[in-house]
């Protein structure tokens, strides 16, 4: 598909980018259009998957790989040249020249080194190889990846490790395909360096807690472990590909750190689940099935609220597969849509004063045998198991909200949270009419009905019947339950998801032990059933005593909300910076330890790691600002003051009075004047001497960033004043609009 482009005046075209202007035809994902072939066999058609491993393994090592993936049972190692060998045969006869272990530092990325299946033989020809050594571990360099201190240079050595839960898949490029093999990221002494190795950790935490509670109420027996369910949707922004690349601070920063607000953005609300533009739809289309090829199970699009905004949403699958597929979803789009002159932007807040993007993350709990924990049913009162689980979040979230904040708390959310169009940085529940209900007949010791659903008659012969739902929706809360599922809504759009999923893991297995441990101690072995629901709504009647203060139901947008949520006595940790010191507190050390999590080292190393990141991408933008007013905006503003003071002496020349003009060219040079004095500003603040790295982070949120604030808002000035063909950046009309 061919670019469009709009442009106003002369720019300067990127000469040397490899990037095609309409998509590339080669062998890969992209070339299999859905008229050419049936969706279904397009699914996973890139993926190690079960079905290829039944098909390509002996039937005991096929169960043995099973029992690991569904059960956490540790693999044996004696089957690993034979599933290493199906593997390599199967990569092969898909075009697979090179494998690599696939892995998530604390980058927030994802990283891989390429080693080839092919091995000089001595004679001068080569033979393929590939071990189930090599497959179940691996050895990068530990000490060029963000530790928090845990490595440094000279300690070297780390290793990563299969993790056999998730599948390996195909990576299909230009004239390439590399089998990617999903691995954890550890130091040489053992320590967690990435975002896979607590996730898994913290799975195995609840699953073993919530066993607990199980075993204790009588239920659920045939049971043997317990999932953390996760389902995410992304927004992202696309802009035009010419458009990016004359914009210095999209192309370093994700975001635009000038710009001046155009006559309409959202204001009509006329974006959102609009007819979706013709490039975007065929951008969509040819994700879509990189997607299914690679068995993730996208199912919705849409336009988002801001121009420009788009969303896609997956399918519920286990935490950590689910993990590893946004990775892959986030990756994916970036690689896809210059295939469509299209550059996307996964930044929080690309544009201010219209929408930015979020990344809700559904979380849920579900046992081996498909039962979803969080499912109310319909007579929820009498739901035991239910009540459980649901008080279980509850005191978890209140006593651990400011925790929950820290793990959405980056320099990118930090534009987006209490903006009207994310939750505030307050982190409290919302359960609706029917749940709220059954928590104040909880509070008052006695369970005795459910609220029913209704329906809706639309008043139409021709129109059903609809049925409505026991409560609405609140799409203000930072952590709403939707029906069998909590939807974390703070979750940045930029942000890997392992984080935030970690820690909802853990505080809710320490909620979920402690009430196992009070019902063992409460309850005999042969406790009958209603022994076992009143030693339990005794216990979830204490946990809505204490920890109700954390339900809100309203609209948390309203000022209203902040003032109640002080008086409740809930945390606002606005920015980030009063957010991450959580991490070093005693009692948020202990639960991760508590867990088997994360141990104090660990931790420790987070908590560097997310305030150094904080205080590098703040620099960067500084700089970059610093960098493109001096080059770009200061010369153009000059140029306009220096044809306005050509048209005024010519003016002049031939006797026209020339008083107005000359106080329009005085304003111009004032404003030029007092940008110069912001930009120098900005640098200074710019240099700041504390090597410690939570001074420097208040130091760039008390006096960087209300500098940066200072020279944005003359630079946006000056773009409404200097003439169109002599500014040198694309504007929001041109970047939110052209698609």
């Amino acid at each position: 598909m061919g670019m469009t482009t709009v442009a106003t005046q002369p720019v300067r075209q990127p000469q040397d980018h490899i990037e095609a202007d309409a998509p590339w035809q080669g062998p890969h994902v992209a070339s299999a259009r859905a008229d050419e072939q049936k969706i279904e066999d397009i699914y996973g058609r890139d993926v190690f998957s079960d079905r290829v491993m039944r098909q390509r393994l002996p039937r005991e090592v096929y169960e043995a790989v099973k029992r690991t993936a569904e059960r956490g049972k540790p693999l044996d190692q004696s089957i690993a040249d034979t599933v290493a060998n199906a593997m390599k045969e199967w990569a092969i006869e898909n075009g697979a020249t090179h494998y690599t272990h696939w892995f998530h530092p604390l980058t927030g990325l994802t990283a891989e080194k390429h080693d080839s299946f092919v091995v000089p033989d001595g004679t001068g020809g080569a033979v393929v190889e590939f071990s189930g050594d090599q497959l179940i571990q691996g050895e990068p360099d530990a000490s060029s990846f963000p530790s928090g201190g845990i490595r440094t240079t000279f300690e070297a050595r780390g290793y990563t490790a299969w993790d056999a839960t998730s599948p390996v898949f195909l990576n299909r490029g230009r004239n390439n395909v590399t089998l990617c093999i999903p691995t954890a990221f550890v130091s040489w002494t053992g320590e967690a360096l990435d975002m896979k190795t607590p996730l898994l950790r913290s799975m195995d935490a609840i699953s073993k807690q919530a066993l607990r509670v199980l075993r204790a109420l009588g239920e659920h027996d045939h049971v043997k472990r317990v999932f953390t369910t996760l389902g995410v949707e992304q927004e992202y922004f696309l802009v035009d590909r010419n458009f990016f690349f004359q914009r210095p601070d999209l192309m370093v920063c994700g975001r635009t750190l000038v710009g001046a607000k155009p006559p309409k953005d959202q204001q009509l609300e006329d974006h959102y689940f609009g007819s979706i533009p013709s490039r975007v739809l065929a951008f969509m289309a040819e994700l879509d099935l990189e997607l299914y090829a690679l068995g993730i199970p996208v199912r919705t699009r849409h336009n988002e609220v801001a121009p420009g905004q788009y969303e896609i949403a997956s399918m519920f699958e286990a935490a950590n597969i689910a993990a590893d597929h946004q990775m892959l979803v986030m990756e994916k789009i970036e690689r896809v849509a210059p295939r469509f002159g299209l550059r996307a932007l996964l930044h929080e807040k690309p544009f201010a004063g219209v929408n930015g993007s979020g990344k809700h993350n559904n979380w849920s709990l579900m046992t081996d045998a498909g039962d979803n924990l969080l499912n109310p049913r319909d007579e929820v009162h009498t739901n035991v198991v239910f009540l459980t689980f649901l008080c279980a979040v509850l005191r978890a979230i209140d006593l651990y909200a400011d925790l929950l904040r820290a793990s959405i708390a980056n320099a990118g959310n930090a534009h987006r949270l209490g903006a009207n169009e994310a939750p505030p940085a307050i982190v409290s529940i919302f359960l609706g009419d029917m749940l709220t209900d059954i928590i104040e007949q909880l509070e008052q010791g006695s369970l005795t009905s459910t609220q029913q659903a209704g329906a809706i008659d639309l008043g139409a012969r021709s129109l059903p019947q609809i049925s409505a739902h026991t409560g609405d929706r609140n799409r203000t809360s930072p952590f709403a339950f939707t029906g069998n599922r909590f939807e974390f809504r703070a979750v940045g759009s930029s942000a890997a998801v392992a984080w935030p999923n970690t820690i909802l893991n853990i505080i809710v297995a320490d909620s979920l032990d402690w009430i196992a441990t009070r019902l063992e101690a409460d309850l005999a072995k042969n406790a009958t059933v209603e022994e076992r629901c009143k030693a339990a709504h005794a216990i979830l009647h204490e946990i809505v005593k204490t920890h109700k203060r954390i339900i809100f139901n309203g609209d948390n947008y309203s000022q209203d909300w902040i003032e109640e949520a002080k008086k409740r006595g809930l945390p606002h940790l606005k920015y980030a910076i009063d957010a991450l010191p959580v991490l070093k507190e005693k009692r948020i050390v202990d639960v991760f330890n508590r867990a088997g999590v994360l141990n104090p080292a660990e931790v420790r190393s987070r908590f560097a790691i997310f305030i150094d990141t904080y205080n590098t991408q703040l620099s960067i933008e500084a700089a970059t600002l610093v960098n493109l007013s001096r080059q770009l905006i200061l010369p153009a503003a000059l140029r306009h003051q220096l044809q306005v003071g050509e048209a005024i002496a010519a003016a002049q020349s031939a006797g026209v009075d020339c008083e107005d003009q000359r106080h329009m060219l005085e304003d111009i040079v004032d404003l030029i004047t007092r940008f110069r004095g912001t930009i120098d500003a900005l640098k200074r603040a710019l240099a700041h001497p504390s090597e410690d790295a939570e001074a420097k982070a208040h130091h760039f949120e008390d006096v960087v960033k209300p500098a940066m604030g200072d020279v944005r808002e003359l630079a946006d000035e000056l773009e409404l004043l200097v003439a169109s063909d002599l500014w040198p950046l694309p504007t929001y009309r041109e970047l939110l609009f052209v698609k």
